[in-house]
């Protein structure tokens, strides 16, 4: 019985590869079963008891070539036995029928393997007859890789080959010009050295590689040169490239497009869908191939020889890790957060409470999947390495504590340590109760921002403030810092700006993404405001909640604030990369006059801000470079003000004290941690109710919410609600009892965010659109997501009163008109027939 049901499900496996039993039309049948096979004496030793001294054998499955020819042996096991115990018996069957691949399945586990190229590896799909032929015509020699002399100008012989020959390189005078106008990048000795270890591994037989770089350090310009080296030497026809961010996916394509055009062609994997197999290199997120299960669907397991992850430990967490070991070949890790990062976490202890050992053991599965168990990388790089060769810049770091923010996750809570009228220190501890919100007053939004003001590091050529980034607690938060700073700079600098010193950049606000972009390129909302050659950004400082954190460079900013607790290890380190890089301001600068005028133009130094003890939480005794003492409790006249701070004698902070002026504001999407605690306990109650896991087992969903509604929600035990539960996973949207169930038995590994729904679903309808209807996709993106997602637009269309758009700051009137006719009809249409408005509610 185990046998007959293995040979099924490996038949329906076949089936859904393409592969045909029967000929349908003019394609013939291309599977050839149980074929006899007659086995050449000298293996038998090799084959131990399975043959019985027999010379004859019979193969499960001969799957066949486009031409008829035998191309894949594929042996099957029954259930319960590994597939593995036939690996001899398949090779010598293989080597018979000169087949040079072989597929070995139980019906649940099954491996493809390459008999060139070494260990079978694990698939979750059977290959395609198309895939395997073309594979079959792809010979890799590793001993071709590992020897191939790469020096530092191996990018710079892509970008531009005669590049010695010329006579502006040749001269000495001329080269830095030269070189600085044709952006050519020559390999750093660390760069190279992370190369020459991977060629190393490889001639030692590796085929999993991980680079742990430092922030900064150029890890996409490495994994360019690997991504050469792999394609010029011909061990992989096609390279994957994953990201686990929809920015970093156009900037891996850009920086590969600029290093390697002349040789290989890039393409994003969502903008080319039909025809990404005419490219070397592909570029996706992790979550467009996870969506609908597309990787299965549009790719096979052989399809890509080289697959490179970016921040490695982020996409290939969960279900992700499906997605990354789908395909054979070569796998190459890349990471910026360190294992030994994380050294006073207890690795003894479960803690699975603590945030910083969630993400050990999330750091310790990277290193195991790329092989590298002893915790020791394939090439490492850090921080420290990158500072002392004058690559990298630690930051000034400056403490700056106010009552409320002290040590972050006492195990008795959070505590506020504050001093009183008489000079007497005490300590307030805030419970379970004061963490369902998190509060922030305007009088400490207003000392956080002065204090920052007054401190931060200015551009050496202009004297303004630096560029900054603050990072918030949340959407709103960022609004009300935006607000404050932009009043702050309207009373500092009257007539400079205009409301655009301080730009929030966060999801809800549109263009968000193109303003980090502009920000790096200074533009953002014009430049050279105080000099009008020196190209440097008008707006001054970025405030956003977590989208200019992963992956976002921008070398000239001088100055970070963290206004929020961080609980990531792994976010703590990016957003502190953000201001590692050197920089020099001159570039900036185009009048020959003022550039001798500019006495220190070099980046030596960055302050980084810390009003939440952040530094000290992750990095236990750590040495603050600036400690600020900030305004203690001080009672004003008769009404509890605290005195007027005056910033640059301008400014006036006036404000009540900072406890006693609390309000509440909702947390951000990392939560706090007693919130995370309260559904870590409910993910416990469901997982020890054995009714919800029999029915989950079964996929009767009906019946496994159904009794929570029933026998968990609302209980004294543990007062579970569905609002609170909401809560406690910060959701922004109002996720269901089902997907919550599906968190809480590891079926998702996360909830989606509003604005991914919103993704999915317009992928959903435009993937009916006609090609005739492709230039208009950005329009109709922007009149479905604003019609899904924004009430009034919805009113206003449905009721036909489109002169209200003319104010409307969701939909434009001109959104509108950028739609095509049948469009402004059809969308809303589709959506009342196939969108569900309710999962997008608050």
């Amino acid at each position: 019985m185990s046998e007959a049901t293995a040979r099924i499900k490996i038949n329906k496996l076949l089936e859904n590869a393409g592969w045909r039993f029967f000929a349908e039309g003019d394609k013939p049948a291309n599977i050839r079963l149980e074929s006899v096979v007659t086995i050449n004496k000298s293996h038998l030793d090799a084959l131990g008891d399975d043959f019985d001294n027999t010379t004859t054998g019979f193969i499960d499955f001969l799957l066949l070539d486009e031409k008829g020819f035998p191309l894949v042996v594929l042996e099957a096991k029954s259930e319960d036995k590994d597939p593995l115990v036939g690996k001899e018996q398949a090779r010598t069957y293989a080597k018979s029928f000169k087949c040079r691949f072989v597929i070995l399945s139980n019906g649940n586990l099954h491996y493809f393997w390459d008999l060139q190229r070494g260990n079978p590896n694990q698939i979750t799909s059977f290959p395609t007859q198309d895939s395997v032929g073309h594979y079959s015509k792809f010979e890799p020699d590793p001993k071709r890789l590992a020897d191939k002399p790469v020096d530092d100008d191996f990018i710079v012989l892509s970008q531009r080959p005669n590049y010695q020959s010329e006579a502006a390189y040749q001269s000495e005078n001329e080269r830095s010009g030269f070189i600085r106008h044709h952006k050519l990048r020559f390999l750093r000795t660390y760069q190279l050295k992370a190369v020459h270890a991977l060629q190393k591994a490889v001639s030692e037989g590796g085929d999993r590689f991980l680079f742990e770089m430092a922030t900064g350090t150029g890890k996409t310009l490495t994994a360019a040169a690997i991504i050469k080296l792999f394609l010029h030497t011909l061990n992989a026809r096609r390279v994957l490239f994953l990201v686990d961010r929809l920015e970093l996916e156009e900037q891996a394509r850009k920086v590969f497009t600029e290093l390697l055009s002349s040789d290989f062609q890039t393409v994003v994997y969502k903008e080319r869908r039909d025809d990404w197999r005419h490219a070397e290199i592909v570029v996706t997120t992790v979550q467009s191939l996870l969506f609908n299960n597309k990787y299965q669907e549009r790719f096979s397991p052989t399809d890509f020889d080289l697959v490179i992850s970016d921040e490695a430990h982020r996409s290939i967490g969960g279900n992700a890790q499906a997605v990354f070991e789908y395909f054979v070949g070569y796998k190459l890790g890349l990471t910026a957060t360190p294992r030994d990062y994380l050294r006073g976490v207890d690795t003894r202890a479960a803690n699975v409470r603590d945030p910083r050992e969630t993400e050990r053991r999330m750091l310790m599965d990277t290193y195991r999947t790329f092989g590298c168990e002893s915790g020791q990388p394939t090439y490492r790089y850090s921080l420290l390495d990158g500072v002392k060769d004058g690559v990298l810049i630690n930051p000034t770091v400056v403490d700056a504590r106010t009552e409320v923010t002290t040590q972050l996750l006492s195990d008795d809570g959070f505590v506020a340590t504050f001093t009183d009228d008489e000079g007497e220190d005490h300590e307030e501890v805030y419970k379970q109760r004061d963490f369902e919100k998190r509060f922030y007053s305007e009088s400490t939004n207003s000392l956080f921002c002065k204090t920052f003001l007054e401190n931060a590091l200015r551009d050496p050529v202009s004297g303004e403030i630096g560029k900054s980034i603050i990072f918030t607690v949340s959407q709103s938060h960022a609004a009300s810092l935006t607000q404050i700073l932009n009043k702050i700079a309207d009373k500092m600098y009257p007539g400079r700006y205009q409301s655009d010193f301080a730009v929030q950049v966060t999801s809800h606000v549109k263009d968000a993404q193109q303003f980090t972009i502009q920000f790096t390129n200074n533009n953002l909302h014009g430049f050279g405001n105080v000099i009008s050659t020196y190209r440097t950004s008008k707006a001054r400082v970025c405030v956003t909640v977590g989208m200019m954190t992963t992956g976002y460079d921008c070398p000239d900013i001088l100055n970070l604030g963290l206004f929020r607790p961080i609980f990531s290890p792994t976010d703590f380190i990016q957003i502190k990369g953000r201001g590692t890089r050197r920089h020099n301001f001159l570039d900036l600068l185009f009048d020959a006059e003022r550039r001798g005028a500019v006495t220190a133009p070099d980046k030596t130094a960055f302050k980084l801000f810390d009003f939440f003890g952040n530094c000290e939480y992750f990095e236990e005794e750590f040495n603050y470079d600036e400690i600020l003492k900030l305004p203690a409790r001080r009672k004003g006249p008769g009404d509890g003000e605290i005195d007027p701070v005056v910033l640059e004698d301008t400014y006036e902070h006036l404000g009540r004290d900072i406890l006693a002026g609390i309000k509440v504001e909702e947390i951000g999407v990392e939560g706090m941690k007693i919130d995370r605690m309260f559904f870590d306990q409910f993910v416990e109650a469901v997982k020890e109710d054995e009714v919800v896991a029999d029915a989950i087992e079964a996929g009767d969903w009906e019946r496994a919410t159904d009794h929570v509604r029933r026998e968990v929600l609302n209980k004294p035990e543990g007062y579970y609600t569905l609002d609170k539960l909401r809560k406690a996973v910060a959701a922004d949207r109002r996720i269901t009892l089902r997907e919550i169930l599906e968190k809480a038995y590891d079926i998702i590994p996360r909830f989606k965010s509003r604005n991914e729904l919103l993704d999915e679903e317009f992928a959903k309808f435009v993937a009916e659109l006609t090609t005739d209807q492709s230039s208009s996709v950005p329009a109709l993106e922007t009149y479905f997501k604003a019609y899904v997602n924004d009430d009034r637009v919805r009113g206003i269309i449905d009721r036909k009163q489109f002169a209200e758009l003319a104010t409307n700051p969701v939909l434009s009137m001109g959104d509108y008109e950028n739609v095509p006719d049948k469009y402004r009809t059809l969308i809303p249409e589709y959506v009342k027939d196939y969108v569900s408005l309710n999962q997008f509610a608050s």
